[in-house]
């Protein structure tokens, strides 16, 4: 930008004078000989200063303040949009489409993109069209389609949709083909939005420029900020633009109570694996290592639908639903694989791999198996292909897969917790603070938008971390034993359970929320020891 003020991209009218945003003296209204006097004194704004007070104007003509607006112009000395570019945008709302097109003409030397014109003028064409169409001028609609939009050689797949509405039996019919809101102030806003993108913003603003700067700004500081757990609201009127956002400190509390609502009987083994189905009807239990058979229940009635055994040579000792509910994947470390409907009948199989951990992928045919050779394999039971996808240097004691089927979270032995991107197939991030020998520990994603990330660990703590953060945000003590497991609950983002070789499940969370549940009666009849109040660091 020149010293004067002038704006980037500066044009010149047909009479020579400046015409660039802000030109030291020019306005939008004409000021008195004293008022120009005066500005001429003004110190000359930055490009910076110049564009901060073009937003404020476009905001405060948004809001129909049209003469502070005026003044504000004419006191800085900027113009908040080109004369020509305010001539186009009346002629669009008012409809005035001949002169909407001759307006094109001025603007053509403004703009960056020679093919710019034919694409406006398309937009122009199909709006008058669409409107034709609607007042029920079915002649003149068809002299635009034939006479204007098909002479410019233009997306012809749109022209021939176009034409497909000439067959509409009434306005209601063509808006709803269209996906249209009709003629008037809604759907040339909309046009407009569109014809703004082709012209230089020194020429006209995009449309509500200032509302998504500060958009974007509240959502920077949400996604930069590591205790946020709530769902993103991209209205800006749930938020105040005065302060920057910051979450206060998170205070988690152990529930002390729990209730018992039915006991599964039958396993004649120790648990050491659970797996609820999609709809939460089912739950799968498998053994230790020396164990041969699954069990499968239907929690809802707690009758033992399946007891599953292929060979007393096996070790069920992992499991995974497949996306349906109607079959599960299951295997261990001796080189069993197997998929199974819910009777236990043997649907596929897979030889001489040695499980360690299982996960079925929302493609319902895609299984993700760790293994004992330090690695991840993607097995695919419709065409019986198999490929590498994670390799690691050290054995994966566990992993679990996000919502999206984008990520991986790892145990992985003497290492820690790891985070792999699948598609890419690159390790992302390595979690630090967490104590990982050979125990079999099971982490997991949580919080709204999978955000954040939690393990258990042999140094008998539960570890938080930000998803983006290698330190941990938080350290839950308690357990007095390695804890095991953790998971995340999937409705409530503030509410997490823990499982310990105390022999304990503590569940934790906000402590205003387990207050409340309490004080509702939704406590057991037994109390587990009281854990206090945990404060995130």
């Amino acid at each position: 930008m020149q010293s004067n003020g002038a704006g980037q991209g500066q044009e010149s009218s047909d009479n020579g004078s400046s015409v660039g945003p802000c030109s030291g003296t020019s306005a939008t209204s004409t000021a008195s000989g004293s008022e120009v006097g005066s500005l001429k004194k003004k110190k000359r704004l930055s490009q910076t200063e110049e564009d901060v007070i073009r937003l404020i104007g476009q905001h405060l003509h948004g809001l129909g303040l049209n003469q502070t607006v005026d003044l504000l112009m004419q006191e800085s000395g900027c113009r908040l949009e080109h004369p020509s570019a305010s001539k186009f945008r009346n002629h669009v709302m008012e409809g005035e489409w001949d002169k909407a097109e001759n307006d094109l003409n001025e603007l053509r030397a403004l703009m960056h993109s020679p093919n710019a014109i034919v694409r406006m003028k398309f937009l122009l064409l199909q709006q008058k069209y669409l409107e034709y169409l609607e007042d029920g001028k079915v002649l003149e609609a068809l002299q635009v389609l034939r006479g204007e939009l098909t002479p410019l050689k233009y997306n012809t797949d749109r022209i021939h949709v176009l034409s497909g509405y000439l067959m509409c039996s009434h306005a209601d019919d063509l808006r709803a083909k269209a996906e249209w809101e009709g003629k008037g102030t809604a759907s040339r806003s909309r046009l407009l939005d569109k014809l703004q993108t082709y012209l230089p913003p020194s020429v006209m603003l995009p449309p509500r420029r200032l509302h998504t700067l500060l958009r974007q700004a509240v959502e920077l500081q949400r996604d930069r900020c590591l205790y946020h757990n709530t769902k993103l609201d991209n209205n800006l009127d749930s938020v105040s633009l005065l302060l920057d956002h910051v979450c206060s400190r998170l205070v988690l509390q152990h529930h002390h109570q729990l209730k018992l609502l039915r006991t599964l009987e039958g396993h004649a083994y120790g648990v050491s694996y659970l797996a609820w189905s999609p709809d939460d009807t089912y739950l799968i239990a498998c053994g230790p290592d020396d164990c041969s058979e699954l069990w499968l229940w239907n929690v809802q009635t707690g009758e033992l639908r399946t007891k599953m055994s292929q060979s007393h040579e096996d070790s069920l000792t992992s499991v995974a639903w497949n996306p349906d509910g109607k079959r599960f994947v299951t295997g261990g470390q001796r080189g069993q694989f197997y998929q199974c409907d819910l009777d236990g009948n043997l649907l596929d199989s897979w030889e001489g791999v040695r499980v360690q951990c299982l996960w079925c992928l929302s493609d319902g045919k895609t299984v993700l198996a760790s293994d004992t050779h330090q690695r991840i394999r993607g097995y695919n039971f419709e065409d019986l292909t198999d490929r590498n996808i994670v390799q690691e240097d050290h054995p994966i004691m566990s992993f679990t897969v996000s919502k999206n089927g984008r990520l991986a979270l790892l145990n992985v032995a003497t290492q820690g917790v790891h985070l792999w991107d699948l598609q890419d197939r690159v390790l992302v991030r390595k979690y630090q603070g967490v104590t990982q020998g050979f125990y079999t520990i099971h982490s997991c994603f949580g919080g709204h938008n999978e955000d954040f990330i939690a393990s258990g660990s042999e140094d008998h703590k539960v570890y938080i971390w930000h998803r983006r953060g290698e330190l941990p945000i938080a350290e839950l003590t308690g357990h007095t034993r390695t804890v095991n497991c953790v998971s995340w609950n999937p409705a409530i983002p503030g509410l997490m359970a823990s499982a310990s070789d105390d022999g304990t499940v503590r569940i934790w969370g906000p402590a205003p929320f387990l207050d409340t549940q309490e004080a509702d009666g939704l406590n057991g009849a037994e109390s587990c020891k009281g854990m206090g109040r945990y404060e995130i660091l």
